[in-house]
């Protein structure tokens, strides 16, 4: 049982400093080549009888990330989650399946081909739409995997496999066969309602399109001459070229002052119009003059009101936002805004202008394009949400599918509170329009003859079937963009034609196991996919639906380039330095156009450039954040505290390695019987009391991060890990066992060693799913030293707590050790003692036991508190004698002094003077706490953070006070 040393090639393989690109560099293409993300049972404990039993599948999809799109702060964060999932229970033996894809994104992908033919002089006109298309796939294939790139960077291990493109083939079939059911269900049809219109694009657009911005407007207050020539009623607006279109005028049906003329006309203005004056109690009496004027062609709010009071519907825009012949003809033509200022020019001239008034509005403005969005009434593609469709047996709708799937726990949302947000939107849901003004996406199956009739079918044959001898043609619009990625929990599982088979995708990952994904897309894609994924299957899509909250920059603000506080993830990763607009890191991977501005937002953070924090960092800082809470604010401080956390696992890891490796680590196979006295192993290992602490700490940090993985609180997982690793396992465990190995006998040694190296080579494991390439560079050195054998960390069992091996004799044992070490520090600094400075122990203790203690672990305390010595007494005057004028502390029964040779005189007049100062400062906050207009008026937090503060400098003054009564 020799413990003399042997070579150490797992040590000398590592370097000195923890260097993360190279690691990177090596391990993401590995995983990748060994296909570790590949669906299927992973895990070293599986596959087997009892987890193929179990159904014991985790499946998780990749919410598509825009196919023009590059690797945002969002996804990283999102996706960390993700690959930590997915990580934690492909090592826990699980059948595994992380399925990517990336969507068609039709505006925006449509817009980045439309601007590079622009620069050639060409528009999409002029090459046709079928040419155009052809353009549009030709960008894709050379530039679309520009995020699916980075997501490897990141260290997602998804099956690539089973990558997907929103406008597949087989992805492209089921949204045909969908749209074709659900018409034929009486659940899609086409009429003329208002919708987000952008005249530039000449699109329908969805509400994730559109944001409100804050802009400085007027309120222009308009006399309406009453048509019996009795008076007027003068109408606020902020879109005085909309009135061409108005149809009435409304007031609040309580408002005494306009109760008389409900049911009379007037006249409208420029147009000379005859229109009614309605009563509806949408109109704020307080806002404006009372009176409103009502365009519901042109104003979300006024087609509710059309609807209700039964009213035409007039547009006075084109498509193009320019007046229609329906206006007056002096305005025909017009672009929107040049009308409105013609308008107010003639009401001015008119004697009808009364008043104009600044006013801040909020503006419908297209995230795409800059336009500014117009309300229109147009010929649109609708989903039913609340019809029953023909011959359905469960005579539900569409929406009532999915609201009792979430009432029903079939759906779960972490957190709970957005039950409510979803169940709010679902009871007021409105018909979806699904139909686009664009030529990149899927085109919708629906063809019409000569007479306007049309047919829905599968293809054009199939509509040719249907009308013989009829000349069809196909409509133009193409479906939103949501409607295909509504479909991908089940048009990626293979579903029309799934088969019943028990391993089929379609019955191993339909539902699956959890949604993840921020609260901006409740409504736009985790209702719809419930909506979809429900009736179209009987299924749910997904078991858990974890909302995270967005990332803000560290001041909470949203990231945007206006704002200058973007910042890139692979950026973080790999560092920059901030030459001029040079860009060499990237290799292509940024879109060329972006990069003056990410130099730009970057300088204001990082004026000397970015450090290189590594993926590791940037994964852990998102761990760290991923709380239940709304948002996120990034801070870059945090990633270069988690770099410093990885560093100091790699440094904790050669120090094992340099004290394991090459000895007798306690690994021999042997029972419990040849450990007794006689036996083979007799008196082969004795674990101290620090390592059977260490084992149960373990054990218990094994449960929290368990507990966390389940309840998808990575935030807790994290901060188990730091606290373990950081505190635990290197401030105090591994300064333990350098004494042991130093000073114990060889089975202590043994002991101590085994100890080392299988905490860390489990503790590998417990963080390998959250900062996987550091983990799995020393998993490879450290496992074989632990007598594990395997070929890679990510595929190797995950640790699972063992209570049994708890001992709190032992937890309560270095508790006490703890103690002390923390006494000595404090009695080290109230001296102002450098800790660099050495300084004697003198102990004693009022039993014997006490004594033993102190004096089995004088070498610990010695190591631990920067001790010169550690001199324990039996008799309590002998160290009262010794102790002199030493500062005590106090620790169960035993007493601590700390000898330093100090000038008595000069040590009184420094506490004294502190003393006085304590004192000066407590007598300032009791004046205040006994001042009762201070108390009456201060919130409790000042309050109470007073009274802390009252009481915090007592205890510290009683402390000087005793110090003095010891100096006399």
């Amino acid at each position: 049982m020799s413990d003399s040393k042997i070579a150490q090639p797992g040590l000398d393989s590592l370097s000195k400093s923890f260097e993360p690109a190279a690691i990177e560099a090596q391990w993401g293409p590995e995983w990748e080549k060994r296909g570790y993300g590949s669906a299927g049972y992973r895990g070293t404990g599986a596959p087997n009888a009892e987890s193929v039993a179990e159904h014991r599948n985790f499946s998780i999809q990749l919410p598509p990330p825009n196919v023009t799109g590059t690797l945002h702060m969002g996804h990283a964060f999102n996706q960390t989650i993700m690959d930590s999932l997915t990580r934690y229970y492909r090592m826990k033996g699980y059948n595994t399946a992380w399925v990517p894809g990336t969507d068609h994104a039709g505006i925006a992908t449509q817009i980045v081909v439309e601007r590079q033919l622009q620069d050639q002089g060409v528009s999409r006109y002029d090459l046709g739409r079928e040419n155009f298309v052809s353009k549009v796939w030709e960008w894709k294939e050379k530039s679309g995997n520009t995020i699916t790139t980075q997501m490897r960077r990141l260290g997602d291990t998804v099956d690539w496999s089973r990558e997907y493109f929103t406008m597949d083939d087989k992805l492209s079939k089921v949204v045909t066969e969908t749209f074709v059911r659900l018409y034929e269900q009486g659940l899609i049809y086409r009429g003329k309602r208002l919708v987000n219109w952008d005249p530039k694009l000449q699109s329908a657009v969805s509400d994730l399109e559109v944001e409100n911005e804050q802009k400085d407007g007027s309120l222009w207050h308009i006399a309406y001459p009453l048509t019996d020539g009795s008076g007027q009623l003068v109408v606020a607006t902020t879109r005085p070229e909309t009135m061409l279109g108005d149809v009435a005028v409304m007031v609040h049906p309580e408002d005494e002052r306009y109760q008389h003329l409900i049911g009379k006309t007037v006249t409208l203005p420029l147009v000379g119009r005859e229109i009614p004056i309605i009563a509806d109690d949408y109109v704020d009496r307080e806002f404006g003059t009372g009176v409103v004027k009502v365009t519901p062609a042109h104003d979300n709010n006024d087609y509710a009101v059309g609807q209700r009071h039964k009213l035409p519907m007039v547009g006075v825009l084109t498509l193009a936002a320019t007046i229609n012949e329906n206006a007056p003809e002096t305005y025909r033509g017009m672009d929107r805004f040049v009308a409105r200022k013609a308008i107010v020019a003639d009401l001015e001239a008119a004697g009808l202008m009364v008043e104009i008034k600044k006013h801040k509005l909020m503006v419908p403005i297209c995230t795409r394009t800059g336009q500014v969005i117009e309300p229109m009434l147009t010929d649109q593609w609708f989903v039913a949400m609340t019809k029953v469709g023909e011959g359905d047996p469960t005579g539900k709708s569409i929406a009532a599918k999915a609201i009792d799937a979430v009432a029903s726990g079939q759906v779960q949302f972490v957190p709970e509170n957005w039950v409510n947000t979803y169940n709010q939107w679902m009871n007021n849901i409105q018909d979806w329009c699904i139909s686009r003004q664009l030529w990149w996406g899927h085109q919708i199956p629906a063809w019409y003859d000569e007479d306007g009739n049309c047919i829905v079918a599968r293809n054009e044959a199939e509509a040719q079937a249907k009308a013989p001898g009829k000349k069809l043609t196909r409509d133009a619009d193409v479906l939103d963009t949501w409607y295909s990625s509504a479909l991908v929990p089940f048009s990626t599982m293979g579903w029309p034609e799934q088969g019943t088979a028990a391993d089929s995708d379609y019955n191993l990952y339909l539902p699956s196991s959890v949604l993840v994904t921020g609260y901006d897309i409740i409504f736009f894609w985790v209702a719809r996919m419930i909506m979809m994924t429900t009736h179209f299957t009987g299924r749910v899509p997904f078991k858990h639906v974890y909302i995270h909250g967005l990332v803000l920059d560290a001041q909470g603000k949203k990231m945007s380039k206006s704002e200058g506080n973007v910042l890139d993830p692979v950026d973080l990763i790999d560092g920059i330095s901030l030459e001029p607009l040079l860009d060499k890191r990237t290799q292509g991977l940024r879109r060329p156009e972006t990069a003056p501005t990410v130099r730009k937002n970057t300088q204001k953070e990082f004026p000397e450039g970015i450090p290189a924090y590594g993926a590791d960092a940037l994964r852990f800082t998102f761990a760290a954040l991923a709380s239940l809470g709304r948002s996120i604010n990034f801070d870059s401080k945090r990633c270069e505290g988690y770099r410093n956390f990885c560093n100091k696992l790699w440094n904790a890891s050669r120090f094992v390695l340099m004290n394991c490796e090459g000895y007798d680590c306690g690994l021999k196979e042997h029972t419990k019987e040849q450990c007794q006295p006689g036996g083979e192993f007799a008196g082969y290992m004795h674990f101290s009391q620090p390592d059977r602490w260490i084992s149960s700490q373990l054990q218990k940090v094994e449960a929290e991060v368990a507990r966390g993985f389940a309840e998808f609180r990575l935030d807790n997982v994290a901060s188990t890990l730091y606290e373990f690793v950081w505190n635990e396992f290197c401030d105090w465990y591994l300064e333990i066992a350098k004494v042991q190995i130093q000073t114990g006998n060889e089975s202590q040694q043994r002991a101590t060693r085994r100890t080392l190296i299988r905490t860390l080579e489990a503790i590998l494991r417990l963080a390998h799913p959250i900062i996987p390439f550091v983990t799995e560079e020393l998993w490879q050195k450290v496992a074989p030293v632990a007598g594990l054998q395997g070929e890679s960390v990510a595929v190797a069992r995950y640790p699972e707590a063992q209570p049994s091996k708890i001992d709190e004799g032992s937890i309560a044992y270095v508790g006490r050790i703890k103690q002390m070490v923390d006494s000595c520090r404090t009695l080290r600094g109230e001296m102002g003692v450098s800790p660099a400075q050495r300084l004697p122990l003198l102990a004693v203790a009022s039993s014997e036991a006490d004594a033993k203690f102190l004096r089995d672990n004088a070498a610990v305390l010695q190591n631990l508190a920067k001790l010169s010595e550690v001199k324990v007494f039996d008799d309590e005057a002998a160290w009262a004698a010794e102790a002199q004028n030493a500062p005590v502390a106090v620790v169960g029964d035993a007493r601590l002094a700390m000898f330093v040779e100090v000038d008595v005189e000069a040590e009184k007049a420094r506490l004294t003077k502190e003393a006085t100062r304590l004192e000066a400062e407590i007598a300032s906050s009791e004046k205040k706490l006994g001042n009762e207009a201070f108390v009456a008026k201060a919130p409790a937090a000042v309050l109470e953070q007073e009274r802390t503060r009252v009481a915090e400098k007592g205890a510290t003054l009683g402390r000087i006070k005793e110090q003095l009564a010891r100096l006399g």
